[in-house]
């Protein structure tokens, strides 16, 4: 574009009293002589479309349009962008099932589990759950309920699953056994908040968990315990008459035990579309992200 500009400047400027070079051009060396020389408006029109006729030039040469009135061509889909498809369909489960994440999409998982994406969002879910809850009048007769998911909604796996490539790699059942007998889950913040205001609030609080009853109820009441889930009504496990059953066969056995006890189930909260599905499902139901893993 200087060049451009240089051009326009020596064509077009002149020192006082003189005409400018490019009359020199259209008239001939006799307008040199024009005393108080004005330019026509045939000149001024044969400037233009001088001025047209460089610029378009030099736009051609420079690789610019700048007549043109179409759009820019549209950017090529990135490895982000399909990224961020493929998380926000696995959150409006719109691929149930799926069993590992892609591995064109593991740094992208990384980044959103790590970066503070996903404690954003978690935190922005538990303030529309606390707003809900705050509208619930509780009926207090000792039966107004609430169910909360563990793995991932309370407490968090996120540093297993660091190891597992975030959760590119196949699901390892003697690994993660062996992880939860460790007892190192760190609370998600936002939920253990939440847990303490319903505890608080007089809700009884229900821990349900696909976890065995048998090899890890220790370990995880442990974890629970030291990380501040304290207070709550009972923790379910998955116990040997649910063996082999879907997570939402589970579930919804248990919520309907629960129903046929006299509790009314005012919310239900978990990271896994099984958790929310089924009968028995509460009033509200709420989902904490989670695009590491999937429990059909």
């Amino acid at each position: 574009m200087l060049l451009v500009h240089a051009i326009f400047y020596l064509l077009f400027h002149h020192p006082p009293n003189q005409p400018p070079i490019i009359s020199i051009f259209v008239f001939g060396p006799s307008c040199l002589t024009m005393e108080g020389f004005i330019i026509s408006e045939m000149a001024k029109r044969v400037r233009d479309i001088l001025s047209m006729f460089v610029l378009a030039i030099f736009s051609k040469v420079i690789g610019t349009k700048p007549y043109s009135r179409r759009s820019a061509p549209a950017e090529p889909e990135s490895e982000a962008n399909v990224s961020l498809s493929w998380r926000l369909a696995v959150e409006a489960n719109n691929m149930p099932g799926w069993s590992t994440v892609p591995l064109h999409c593991l740094s992208h998982v990384e980044t959103y589990m790590m970066g503070g994406q996903y404690e954003q969002d978690v935190n922005y879910i538990v303030e529309q759950i606390e707003s809900y809850v705050s509208q619930v009048v509780l009926k207090g007769d000792g039966c107004d309920g609430w169910i909360l998911d563990i793995d991932d909604t309370c407490i968090s796996n996120l540093f297993y699953y660091k190891d597992k490539n975030y959760g590119c790699d196949p699901f390892d059942p003697g690994g993660f056994v062996a992880w939860v007998m460790k007892g190192e889950c760190s609370a998600i913040p936002a939920v253990l908040g939440l847990f303490t205001k319903l505890v608080e609030g007089g809700f009884k609080v229900f821990l349900l968990t696909g976890r065995d009853q048998q090899t890890l109820a220790p370990a995880t009441i442990a974890n629970l315990h030291n990380q501040g889930f304290i207070g709550y009504h009972r923790v379910i496990f998955r116990n040997q008459s649910f063996k082999g059953k879907s997570a939402v066969v589970f579930k919804s056995e248990v919520r309907k035990q629960l129903v046929e006890e006299g509790y009314r189930i005012w919310g239900n909260v978990g990271d896994q579309w099984t958790d929310l599905q089924g009968e028995c499902l509460g009033n509200r139901t709420f989902k904490i992200p989670n695009p590491m893993y999937c429990v059909p």
